[in-house]
C-alpha cells in the first residue's frame, strides 16, 4: 500500500508516519531526510543535489522525482511507501502520478489530517523534540521528563525548533494553504482522499487513519 500524509506544517504527518513504518513495515519517504541522505552519499544525483543545495537554489521537482525514483528501486517493503513531505504541488502531484504509473506502483489513498489553525498554533509553540530519535514532547500533553532524558531513547537532546513559534508558524502555514491546500480538492476529485482529525489524541489519529486504510 502506498500513501500520501497531506497536512499543514505540526499537524503530526511524521509522527503517524512512524506509528505505520513500526505497525505495518512501511517505508517513509521524507523529502528533507531524502535530501540530506542524498547530499552526503556521493552518487551522481547526490552530487547533483549538493551542488543545488551549496548555491542555494530550491531542488528543482526533477531532482526531487528522481530520488524518490532511486527510493523505489531499490526499497521493497512488504508495507509500502508513505510520501512525506511530498507532494507540496499540482505540478508534483502529476508528476508523482506519472512516476508510479510508469513503475507500476498504485496510489493507494491520501490522508489528510484536518487542523483549527489557532489550536494548532497553540500546539506547536510548545512542542519540543528528541534530535536523536524524533520522540515528540509537548507541555501541555506530554511534558518532557523530568530528568531532561528522552523517554524513548533517553537522550538529553530535547530540542524546541526555532521557529516554533506563532509569526513563523502562521507564515508556514499560508504557504501550505496557498501551495499545498489544492492538492485536497485534487486528489478528491481522484477518489483517493480520506481525511482525519490531526488535533485529536496521537492514539485516536492512528485508530483514524488505521480505519481509513482498512
Amino acid at each position: 500500500m502506498n500513501i500520501i500524509l497531506l497536512g499543514p506544517p505540526g499537524a503530526g504527518k511524521g509522527t503517524q508516519a512512524r506509528k505505520l513504518v513500526d505497525e505495518r513495515n512501511m517505508v517513509q519517504l521524507s523529502t528533507g531526510d531524502m535530501l540530506r541522505a542524498a547530499r552526503t552519499s556521493g552518487t551522481e544525483m547526490g552530487k547533483m543535489v549538493a551542488a543545488v543545495m551549496d548555491r542555494g537554489d530550491l531542488v528543482t521537482d526533477e531532482i526531487v522525482i528522481g530520488l524518490i525514483r532511486e527510493q523505489l528501486e531499490s526499497d521493497n517493503p512488504g508495507g509500502g511507501y508513505i510520501f512525506d513531505g511530498f507532494p507540496r504541488t499540482l505540478a508534483q502531484a502529476d508528476a508523482l502520478g506519472r512516476l508510479l504509473l510508469d513503475m507500476g506502483e498504485n496510489l493507494d489513498c491520501v490522508i489528510e489530517m484536518q487542523v483549527d489553525d489557532d489550536a494548532l498554533v497553540d500546539r506547536i509553540t510548545a512542542r519540543a523534540t528528541c534530535k536523536d530519535c524524533g520522540e515528540v514532547y509537548n507541555d501541555n500533553t506530554k511534558p518532557i521528563p523530568a530528568d531532561g532524558k528522552c523517554s524513548n531513547c533517553g537522550s538529553s537532546q530535547i530540542e524546541r525548533r526555532a521557529d516554533d513559534n506563532e509569526e513563523s508558524l502562521r507564515t508556514r502555514l499560508m504557504a501550505y494553504y496557498k501551495q499545498t491546500s489544492p492538492l485536497v480538492g485534487y486528489y478528491y476529485a481522484k477518489g483517493d482522499l480520506k481525511s482525519v482529525d490531526g488535533l485529536a489524541s496521537m492514539d485516536e489519529v492512528a485508530e483514524s487513519i488505521a480505519r481509513a486504510l482498512g
